[in-house]
């Protein structure tokens, strides 16, 4: 599936708009999130789509509620009659929690493409997190530990440890995350 620029540009505005806003810097964001301003100023030119760890991230250093980007997000879905699946970097997501802006657990149902990894640096934000693979294979690293999940395993971890997760199967791959935020 195809993404134009124009469809990346929306949330990396909003999220630099709040950061003006709240007059935050790039550094001071960067050192809040462990995001390179390399990768910020390209996230917030739409060069970069964020992750979902990432859009939480951020929103925790700029002190906005974590579903405030995921439902900006969402409306733009809408508007562009695409409903709740949201595109990044080689993954699509679907939020599973609507009208969930204010609370600490999220799920999402999120689509990672055959042999595709998420782009950018590991993820790192606050609270804990589950997977459960639907279909494919995955390999989900929590800090320099590899866990290999197939359809029907799981995974609970602290998301305060960087993490990441890769496509190594041949077809694309579904999964149930859920995140909890304090």
């Amino acid at each position: 599936m195809a993404t134009k620029k124009t469809d990346l540009v929306h949330i990396g505005k909003t999220i630099k708009k709040a950061r003006l806003e709240k007059s935050i810097n790039l550094d001071f964001l960067a050192n809040e999130t462990g995001l390179s301003i390399d990768f910020l100023k390209r996230m917030e030119s739409g060069e970069q789509r964020p992750s979902v760890g990432t859009l939480l991230q951020i929103s925790r250093a700029l002190g906005i509620d974590s579903g405030y980007f995921l439902k900006v997000q969402e409306d733009a879905a809408k508007q562009r009659t695409e409903a709740y699946t949201k595109r990044t970097d080689n993954y699509a997501y679907t939020p599973l929690t609507p009208g969930a802006e204010n609370k600490h657990l999220k799920a999402f149902n999120i689509v990672v493409e055959a042999k595709k990894a998420h782009k950018g640096v590991g993820f790192i934000h606050e609270g804990e997190e589950f997977v459960y693979v639907l279909k494919g294979e995955v390999e989900i690293a929590v800090g320099d530990h590899i866990n290999r999940l197939s359809p029907g395993e799981s995974l609970h971890f602290n998301s305060g440890i960087k993490h990441d997760l890769k496509n190594v199967g041949d077809m694309d791959a579904e999964l149930i995350v859920v995140v909890y935020s304090p």
